[in-house]
């Protein structure tokens, strides 16, 4: 019990500005902004489009160069470049014909010929740049840790967290970033570059003083800058669009859409104009098919909806234990957890040839067509005397991955969940692919193959079903579906293969549904315990009644002294406390003589004796706001309780809901008196 209060204290002081966003109060505001804006009103409008189109030129810079960063720190594990230090491994071997022919560069040198060796280079590597990553981190920005995903929902819906939208969080999160990409831990860029846009969006539109004062305004903008992240992270305008309004935006106007669609828009073509990998694609894994599916193929592509469906659940259900326990347990080693991590990942992994390179580079092979030029290298993928030894390394890396995302997501270094999930699903999926065109081979005349042409080899393309099983996965994790279907059209350009898709995403729902699995996001919020309500929560057709209770602890307006508030928090076993004035009466009134000499202290003053319910404190947030403003030497000071808009912004504040209007509101200490 102690160390669940101590953890509830210690969420509270995480977030000291516990507060919500008064709407109204908001509204009321914009409006008299308005009047007095008047004729100069086109300004502002166009004030905005110019807001929209900063953020997307900086997202789209600051995407460019992460991804440039992360290339260089991947391959600077494995050897170094000749002819310039700052030269990956690509770009050193640029007139090198073919993907997997480095081998024949001169340039690129690895750190030693010999294998212990580079292995034990490899993994030192990692553990540095995880060090240095989550030191930095763990220093100056707590906040750049995580996802960011699950907060920035809670910030759309009006829920206040001051710096977590800051310049330090990022400047941290957007250096980080490529170093814990490139230590190899089974974590993601796509979330947090979410995040880095959010708090771009959220820094530009506080220089201009109309985004700066309203609320709204300036989470219109911050939905924007989502759109413009996960369009940055997957080469996806639209679906980047589309994820702000399905995942992102509590409540998504017409407006906001359009505003959406040019800020990603921009930074989509500020991204394809630096061109970062010089390949003309916006991510490393955008492919190209131009091969059509068969019939028969919807059972296998059911199968791997089945499998992002399990995934996800399972992903979801043992990641929040080992949050639990990360909570419980591993509070105050987050560097150390960090660095384990990135070691054990890197030990492992480097035997593993999908687990040794960077996840993207490895759904690009994964996703990759088979054709006569293929071959050498990683090329062997689609060697046919390979095969039942690639589906071998391809189910190991499946399941050793799935372990580490389990135990990888969460930990404290900027950490995403897309593309772990994505290479999961790239993994299974292949190796399906793998084995069905390994069996059309072996039994040609079968009659499920009777759709493909005798005279071509290429009935089955193994790379489609890597493709459709990363999203399903991703969608298992998330439970999303449209806006996978978008993004993976965006990534393919190919018509021919959306309804395998959305058949193998409606299969992966159904079995979410099944198992009652909801998104990663969504638990998160619930684990943290962020003040997010969504629509299907509320309860109709229940009477108040039920819920209530006549015998209740109350708390006077004032009159009442530190050490009675002390008294009542050891003695009482419930989790807060109305806040009422007038006489107080019930089980308040016979704690103590404190609570009646209050009560008629409150009589004197005029209210009628009539209690009259103004607020709710919780116990918790009560005993953080006695531990932060009263030392243990004065228990006879008197608190003052009020609620509203306009109270000094220098007294500390708690988290209340009014019984009024049913809004979030404030309660503050805003008087003290000495007993004489």
């Amino acid at each position: 019990m102690a160390s669940a209060t101590e953890d509830e204290l210690e969420e509270i002081k995480r977030y000291e500005d516990f507060t919500t966003v008064d709407w109204i109060q908001d509204s009321i505001l914009e409006r008299n902004r308005r009047i007095r804006a008047g004729k100069h009103r086109w300004i502002e409008i166009g004030q905005t489009w110019i807001v929209v189109s900063i953020v997307g030129v900086c997202i789209g810079l600051n995407a460019a160069i992460i991804s440039i960063v992360t290339e260089w720190l991947s391959d600077i594990k494995m050897g170094y470049c000749a002819d310039g230090w700052w030269l990956n491994e690509q770009f050193c071997c640029w007139e090198i014909e073919g993907e997997d022919e480095t081998d024949a560069c001169d340039s690129w040198h690895p750190w030693s010929e010999v294998g212990p060796a580079r292995w034990l280079i490899y993994v030192m590597c990692a553990a540095s740049f995880s060090f240095v990553a989550a030191h930095l981190v763990q220093s100056l920005a707590k906040y750049a840790a995580g996802s960011g995903i699950s907060e920035i929902k809670c910030i759309l819906a009006g829920f206040t967290m001051k710096r977590f939208l800051g310049f330090s969080t990022l400047f941290i999160k957007s250096l980080t970033l490529p170093l814990v990409i490139a230590s190899g831990l089974s974590v993601g860029k796509e979330g947090p570059s979410v995040h880095v846009a959010c708090c771009i969006g959220f820094i530009v539109a506080g220089w201009f003083p109309k985004f700066a004062s309203s609320q709204a305004k300036i989470r219109q903008v911050v939905t924007a800058a989502s759109a413009a992240g996960v369009a940055v992270a997957f080469g996806s305008p639209i679906g980047g669009v589309i994820f702000s309004i399905e995942e992102m935006s509590h409540n998504f106007s017409i407006k906001t859409m359009w505003r959406s669609f040019f800020c990603a828009l921009v930074a989509t073509f500020t991204l394809s104009a630096m061109n970062p990998f010089r390949t003309g694609k916006l991510v490393l894994f955008q492919v190209t098919y131009d091969r059509d599916w068969h019939f028969f193929e919807i059972i296998f592509f059911v199968i791997l909806g089945i499998f992002g469906g399990l995934y996800g659940a399972f992903v979801v259900r043992f990641n929040l234990q080992v949050a639990a326990f990360r909570r419980k347990y591993l509070q105050s080693h987050a560097v150390a957890e960090a660095v384990i991590l990135a070691v054990g990942t890197a030990m492992i992994g480097y035997f593993n040839r999908f687990l040794r390179i960077d996840m993207t580079e490895s759904m690009a092979i994964l996703f990759r067509e088979c054709d006569a030029s293929t071959g050498g290298g990683t090329g062997d993928i689609c060697q046919t005397s390979m095969q039942w030894r690639l589906a071998n390394s391809l189910l190991l890396a499946t399941i050793i991955r799935t372990a580490l995302v389990v135990v990888s997501y969460g930990c404290k270094v900027p950490a995403g969940i897309f593309v772990p999930s994505m290479a999961v699903g790239a993994s299974f999926g292949r190796m399906v692919g793998i084995m069905v065109r390994a069996t059309y081979r072996a039994y040609p005349q079968s009659g499920i193959f009777a759709y493909c042409d005798p005279n071509s080899p290429a009935c089955i393309t193994p790379g489609t079903y890597a493709f459709l099983g990363a999203a399903a996965a991703l969608s298992g994790v998330m439970r999303i579906t449209v806006t996978v279907v978008v993004i993976m059209f965006e990534l393919t350009g190919a018509l021919t293969y959306i309804l395998p898709t959305m058949i193998v995403l409606l299969v992966t729902k159904a079995v979410g549904d099944f198992l009652g699995t909801n998104g990663i996001a969504d638990e998160m919020i619930k684990f943290n315990g962020f003040p997010f309500l969504e629509k299907e929560d509320h309860a109709y057709g229940v009477d108040v009644s039920v819920v209530m209770r006549t015998d209740l602890y109350i708390v006077p307006e004032k009159g009442l002294r530190v050490k009675d508030v002390e008294s009542l928090i050891s003695s009482t076993d419930v989790n807060g406390f109305p806040v009422v004035s007038g006489t107080t009466s019930g089980s308040a009134s016979s704690l103590s003589s404190s609570w009646s000499d209050a009560a008629a202290a409150t009589e004197e003053d005029g209210d009628g004796g009539k209690p009259t319910l103004l607020g709710y404190i919780g116990k918790t947030e009560l005993k953080f706001v006695l531990g932060e403003l009263f030392p243990p030497v004065i228990p006879l000071l008197h608190l003052h309780f009020t609620f509203g808009f306009r109270t000094p912004n220098f007294y500390l504040s708690s988290h209340v809901r009014s019984s009024n209007d049913r809004l979030l509101k404030w309660i503050r200490i805003v008087g003290l008196k000495q007993v004489p």
